[in-house]
């Protein structure tokens, strides 16, 4: 029986094993089909890239799941993407040709395996045969990471807060493995402040080699653009001590009741407001840590155990409720905080907004020009108008009463369109030391200047307040009738300047800076090291011999190297005097202007674009290196606008044209009373003019008299004499331009008065006009 049994067994088993091939064949099949990215998109497989991106954005709209409602929608949306993903791309697309492959990191075999190769694929590694989770879900979209985005956006906010970067792939099963820690440990980082960032490791290869990372999974921290890799098990309390210690140290002080008023004082040193955490926790919060690193360049943070007997008097001086966390913010005045916010489920929503609203001191000192443009921003519109209200002093004990005086003007005196700040005399010496401001300062005496900045270049209106700065009560009724004459007419700003860029004071010395890149390169030296990671230890091992090489090449090219005879001290006295002669200062403020000639005069007035401004220079050719050289310095800063032209008219080929110009509008020759005769005469050197070409409308910049009169010539002026006096007579012509910078202003906000004329004079007239008189 047993022996009859066993040999009807082999004829029932083929029978069997056919029908379960029969079944794995269609399976096979119809999994095959499901991930044809051709059959997806619905294309054939000679399509164009055009048919593709057509069929493409047609399925996109169709299936979207925020259009579509369908359950599948989500998956068909997510297929759609991946094929085309695959076909877009000319080498993935070769690929699947000829191999049939949809992901390139799977490894490749020959081309006669090519039906074992899809078979295993499709049975082994199927998710929707096996139903494995994917993982990537749909989800995770906001968090994917591109080249130019992270270059363009997460680099530069790494100096703001970390970020925690998960590298994957598709038919990774570690990444399935470690999808639920993954999922809660960003539930729980990414409300405290922690950014999120997900690399696939196929389709973004340029960015996973910027990173360093080859082999997915990987998880990889990054702070002030530094990428630091995750080796120890993925668990949720891992990450997080991970995310933690990537922070700088000391970013948080633990105060007690003997150092708190030390902590506090600090203030004037550190040039920043201080800020108080009082909690029950032993340890510092990591709330308030990335708090304290997103803020650290403004405010400074300190700590407080509500539970350590060391700290009973600071809870009672400043009546701190133990039931809740508690946040002061203190200034100047170290006695009593500014601001006070209380809340037992502490947001950082709320927490940053408190610490945004008082970012600066009362009367901040400028270490930087960074704190100046944030204090003092540029002009933008005439409603957004900041005033800085500035204090030049110095260190010294003669200083401090002025000093404490302006403090507690400007705690009176708090408003919306005033900034008030301080500089000193010795730290900020490029400022103190310019023309203008050094006129104003005065030895031992402190000086207030209210300043409007008007460009990033450095240019600014401004006005001295008389008398000086002692913090007298008489000082102060100056600085406040001053103000008040500011709000209500603008233009008291009578003086403008450009200033220098200021110095950072904060500024590490270039030591230090050294030392701490040497630290974090022979940390990051050490962590490749214990983990055996060759691949990105190789651009830093090249770096260091490269060094050496350089570094011993350049020792034994000097030991062998004949050392050079002494030059004789005349010929070095020479080339010092050529060096100095021949050193020339850099070229700046070039805007190029056209000379207004009878062929340039029709294109660049007569038919100007409308809309379009010509800024016409009227010199001679005695004046025009000067006037040019001014003009083109007071012009610069306009001269990106796209509808200003600048040009030039010589006086000594065309002296007809301005008359013949201003007799024309009639009724400004009529106001100021000229004749015709006394048009000819005058002297036009220095004037511009603005031309609307289209509107036949003019706006007219008479120059600022020099008290030189052009005409005023003697022969009996020696030859010494007449030398001095060119050269004064060229400062002077220098100096016609002084307005034109506010006359520009007034002309780009529309407040210039317009002459109009009928028509324009042509050139050719105003020559043979001339020819036909003399």
């Amino acid at each position: 029986m047993t022996v009859r049994r066993s040999s009807r067994h082999p004829r029932t088993c083929p029978g069997f094993l056919a029908f379960i091939l029969l079944i794995l064949s269609v399976q096979l099949v119809k999994t095959s089909s499901e991930h044809d990215p051709y059959k997806i998109l619905g294309v054939g497989r000679s399509a164009s890239q055009t048919e593709i991106k057509r069929a493409y954005k047609n399925l996109a709209k169709e299936w979207h799941p925020d259009k579509n409602k369908d359950p599948k929608a989500e998956e068909m949306f997510i297929k759609v993407s991946k094929s085309y993903e695959i076909l877009s791309n000319e080498e993935r697309r070769s690929n699947f040709d000829r191999y049939g492959q949809m992901d390139e990191n799977q490894p490749f075999g020959q081309s006669q395996h090519q039906g074992f190769r899809g078979f295993h694929n499709s049975f082994y590694f199927d998710e929707s045969f096996f139903h494995f989770p994917r993982s990537r879900d749909f989800a995770d979209s906001k968090y994917l990471l591109h080249h130019a985005q992270f270059n363009s956006d997460v680099l530069p906010d790494s100096h703001k807060r970390p970020y925690l970067i998960k590298v994957t792939s598709e038919w990774c099963f570690a990444c399935i493995h470690i999808e639920p820690v993954w999922k809660e440990t960003v539930q729980e980082l990414e409300p405290l402040g922690v950014g999120i960032g997900i690399v696939d490791l196929g389709y973004e290869r340029r960015l996973a080699n910027q990173l360093g990372a080859h082999r997915a999974p990987s998880i990889i921290g990054l702070v002030n653009g530094r990428v630091t890799f995750f080796h120890q098990a993925v668990v949720r309390e891992h990450l997080r001590q991970f995310i933690e210690n990537l922070l700088p140290q000391r970013l948080v002080e633990k105060i007690t009741d003997d150092n708190y008023l030390a902590y506090l004082d600090n203030w004037h040193a550190e040039n920043k407001p201080s800020v108080v955490l009082f909690d029950q926790v032993p340890v510092v919060p990591l709330l308030y840590k990335l708090t304290a690193f997103a803020f650290r360049d403004y405010v400074r943070f300190g700590y407080v155990d509500q539970g350590d007997t060391h700290n009973t008097r600071l809870l009672r001086q400043f009546n701190i409720n133990t039931y809740a966390p508690t946040m002061l913010l203190f200034k100047e005045d170290t006695e009593k905080p500014v601001d006070i916010i209380q809340a037992r489920g502490m947001k950082r929503q709320i927490m940053d907004e408190f610490v945004s609203n008082n970012k600066f001191l009362q009367v901040p000192r400028l270490v930087n020009q960074q704190l100046f443009d944030e204090l003092c921003p540029v002009k933008q519109f005439h409603r957004r108008r900041k005033y800085c209200v500035l204090l030049i002093t110095g260190e010294e004990q003669a200083f401090l009463p002025g000093n404490k005086a302006f403090l507690d003007f400007a705690s009176a005196n708090k408003k919306e369109v005033l900034r008030f700040a301080y500089v000193y005399q010795r730290q900020q010496q490029p400022l103190c030391l310019s023309s203008e401001i050094k006129n104003i300062f005065r030895g031992q005496c402190a000086s207030v200047v209210i300043l409007e900045r008007r460009s990033q270049a450095g240019k600014v209106l401004y006005r001295s307040v008389s008398g000086g700065w002692n913090g007298s009560e008489e000082d102060k009724y100056r600085l406040h009738e001053q103000l008040e004459l500011l709000q209500k007419d603008p233009t008291y700003l009578s003086s403008d300047t450009t200033l220098p860029e200021l110095n950072n004071e904060m500024a590490p010395m270039f030591l230090i800076q050294w030392m701490n890149a040497a630290y974090d390169y022979i940390l990051q030296i050490y962590d490749d090291l214990l983990y055996s990671n060759w691949r990105e230890m190789m651009p830093i091992l090249s770096l260091i011999f490269s060094a050496l090489f350089i570094l011993f090449g350049t020792v034994i090219i000097q030991a062998f190297r004949k050392p050079k005879p002494k030059e004789q001290p005349q010929a070095e006295e020479d080339a010092s005097s050529r060096a100095s002669t021949s050193s020339r200062p850099p070229k700046k403020d070039f805007v190029e202007v056209t000379e207004l000639t009878d062929i340039t005069y029709t294109s660049n007035l007569v038919k100007l674009r409308p809309g379009h401004i010509n800024v016409v220079l009227v010199l001679t050719n005695a004046s025009k290196t000067a006037l040019l050289r001014k003009f083109a310095k007071e012009v610069f800063s306009f001269s990106g606008t796209q509808t200003l032209h600048f040009s030039f008219l010589n006086a000594d080929k065309h002296r007809h044209w301005m008359p013949s110009l201003l007799r024309s509008a009639t009724d400004v020759m009529q106001s100021e009373g000229h004749s015709d005769e006394d048009e000819e005469s005058s002297d036009y050197t220095g004037h511009v003019l603005a031309l609307n070409g289209y509107k036949k409308y003019f706006c007219l910049f008479r120059p600022v008299f020099t008290g030189d009169d052009p005409n005023d010539s003697s022969s009996e002026t020696s030859f010494s004499d007449s030398r001095r006096k060119s050269r004064s007579r060229s400062r002077s012509i220098h100096h016609k331009l002084d307005r034109l910078g506010l006359w520009m202003e007034r002309l780009m906000e529309g407040t210039l008065p317009r002459l109009r004329v009928p028509a324009w004079p042509a050139l050719e007239e105003t020559i043979n006009n001339s020819s036909t008189e003399s």
